[in-house]
């Protein structure tokens, strides 16, 4: 039914973008602000989509300090954070099978590199698409060409696995049948017809297999 899994990194396989919500929510509020979630959400999976300093009239240097104490917040969430539910067995139950395992991701090879490696999952991956080689990232679809051009396979032989709307319209664009696994910011967000939802991972292959067998 497909021969490789293209997966999202930030959301789908660690959640870095709750606790980064989180971070500024927090911010805001000591501000005397509030962050919308439907306006944080234009930005996960993106960049420039939402800038949430332009809430403020800082100073630069004020806006650099409070920018260094917020990502500070930022990591240490994210820190705290395991993987999400279902992701390890996935990729044992991959690779077990002989089905190819790929990232198509809008953020840089540096975050990835820590993360993936902080987690000990690099190994999993056969191929990276990242922020920096392509001219458009998510919503457009070069990330996930990119992916599937690293492969050397066609859109219908593999399935891409999201968390966000601006992930998975990149997915469609670019032909692949996608499946989206909300996280805490993402489940309110509206869903393309095309694709399909799981609640977690944690049914590996056989629920995904399930999605398309309909």
């Amino acid at each position: 039914m497909f021969e490789a899994l293209i997966f999202d990194f930030d959301g789908l396989i660690l959640d870095t973008e709750t606790p980064e919500f989180e971070a500024y929510e927090a911010f805001y509020q000591r501000q005397g602000k509030v962050l919308q979630l439907s306006d944080w959400q234009m930005g996960i999976g993106t960049w420039g989509a939402f800038d949430p300093w332009a809430a403020f009239e800082f100073s630069e240097a004020e806006r650099d300090g409070f920018h260094a104490q917020v990502r500070e917040d930022v990591l240490r969430r994210i820190g705290e954070s395991p993987l999400r539910e279902g992701v390890l067995d996935l990729f044992e139950e991959a690779k077990a099978e002989g089905i190819r395992i790929a990232m198509a991701t809008s953020s840089d090879w540096e975050w990835i590199d820590e993360w993936t490696g902080k987690h000990g999952i690099q190994q999993y991956f056969e191929v990276f698409a990242t922020r920096y080689e392509v001219h458009q990232v998510k919503p457009a679809p070069d990330l996930y060409l990119l992916a599937l051009s690293k492969l050397g396979l066609k859109a219908d032989q593999a399935i891409a696995l999201e968390d966000s709307l601006n992930g998975s319209t990149a997915a469609v664009g670019a032909g692949l049948r996608c499946v989206v696994v909300p996280n805490k910011v993402t489940a309110s967000q509206r869903r393309l017809p095309e694709v399909k939802q799981l609640d977690s991972l944690k049914g590996g292959l056989t629920a995904l297999r399930a999605l398309f067998a309909k």
